[in-house]
């Protein structure tokens, strides 16, 4: 289907400029499967720039298999609060756990193996065992979908299992003897750097002689990618309590459900809104507090619009109204001392640290603190 002069021609050259060309990125400077696997999981859906800092803190705090293995989830999470996606934090301390039981802590360098670890799909075990072990097995994400769809003209959706399958056998075909962990990463890097989304650098590519895509024109067309649906939007009345008494100075957090969207993670009280819409901000505290009795039993008196926020997940997302309250029935003042639910809890600034929350409530927690130094 495709000519050897094609694919071994855009081999070479993709080696040649990766070996001049490539980043110096933290993860790059070992060969350890451990550290390869971790930085893997965090550039899923998230930028390099964004990866780094976040890469060298969570490494230090859990520089072994046996570290994150045994360490207490909470502190895991926290390590990743703000890169989101926590399910990929969660599947990663299960993966390594089994390891670490199973497998003495040493990364298994078989497809079987590795794939059979939680949360390890064919690009992360594909990513690990080229990468770190030198196995000529393919990592095929979005950025080595684009790059083959453009330079081999495959005009099929990216979307699809079928095409993947296309690009897997394709990417495996393409990696010279010996060389698959640079191959693999000067794909991902060409991707990255230079055959971007959109005005891709097709002047300074190394492949760019013989790219069928930039032949036909079609370098921007490609890949053929169905777009999925957008977000469902879902709104939320926010309860920032504010606590008096003994409490001053602090606020009320919960801990969401043990399974579920961002299980067990810590939060501002909140409830889902009707979707009629929002009404005025008096209408919208009544409402707030009146759900929040009904659902958590708990007495709330709002009295001010705080902020708006916005969370987006892959499927849905939160569309929030921010009203500041203190704790207690509307009809008697406040003492601080008011029942709370078993899972809520009082926290100030000090206790951040012990607590992983969503980013939309550090931001809105962050804003709070910033307000209250004025």
């Amino acid at each position: 289907m495709y000519s050897e002069e094609q694919k071994m021609y855009f081999s070479k050259n993709l080696l040649d400029w990766y070996q001049t060309h490539k980043r110096d990125l933290p993860w790059r400077r070992s060969k350890n499967p451990y550290y390869i696997w971790i930085s893997e999981v965090m550039l899923q859906q998230t930028r390099v720039d964004t990866v780094i800092p976040y890469f060298h803190r969570f490494v230090d705090q859990f520089p072994t298999v046996e570290a994150l293995a045994t360490a207490p989830e909470e502190n895991v999470l926290k390590a990743w609060e703000g890169l989101g996606y926590y399910s990929r934090a969660r599947n990663l301390q299960s993966a390594v756990r089994e390891v670490h039981e199973r497998y003495e802590g040493i990364v298994p360098q078989n497809k079987a193996d590795i794939s059979a670890l939680k949360g390890v799909g064919p690009y992360t075990s594909g990513a690990i065992l080229s990468i770190a072990y030198n196995k000529p097995e393919p990592a095929v994400d979005g950025n080595v979908m684009r790059v083959l769809s453009r330079y081999f003209l495959i005009e099929e959706d990216i979307m699809k299992p079928s095409t993947r399958t296309i690009m897997e056998k394709l990417a495996r075909e393409l990696i010279l003897e010996g060389t698959a962990s640079d191959f693999n990463q000067a794909l991902m890097e060409l991707g990255a750097m230079v055959c971007t989304p959109r005005s891709p650098h097709c002047l300074t590519c190394p492949v760019m002689a013989h790219c069928s895509a930039r032949e036909a024109g079609m370098e921007e067309a490609l890949p053929i990618k169905k777009k999925a649906k957008p977000p469902r939007p879902e709104l939320r009345a926010v309860a920032f309590i504010e606590g008096t008494g003994e409490h001053a100075g602090k606020w009320l957090i919960r801990q969401r459900p043990q399974e579920g969207l961002l299980a067990r993670m810590w939060e501002l009280p909140h409830v889902e809104w009707p979707s009629s819409g929002w009404q005025s901000d008096e209408d919208n505290m009544s409402g707030l507090r009146k759900a929040l009795a009904e659902q958590e039993q708990i007495g709330i008196q709002p009295d001010e619009w705080f902020m708006d926020a916005e969370h987006i997940f892959s499927h849905i997302v939160w569309k929030m109204k921010v009203y500041r309250a203190k704790l207690g029935d509307a009809n008697r003042p406040s003492t601080g001392e008011e029942w709370i639910p078993f899972h809520y809890r009082w926290v100030g600034p000090e206790d951040l640290q012990n607590y992983a929350f969503p980013n939309v409530f550090v931001r809105i927690i962050k804003e709070w603190q910033e307000r209250n130094e004025d």
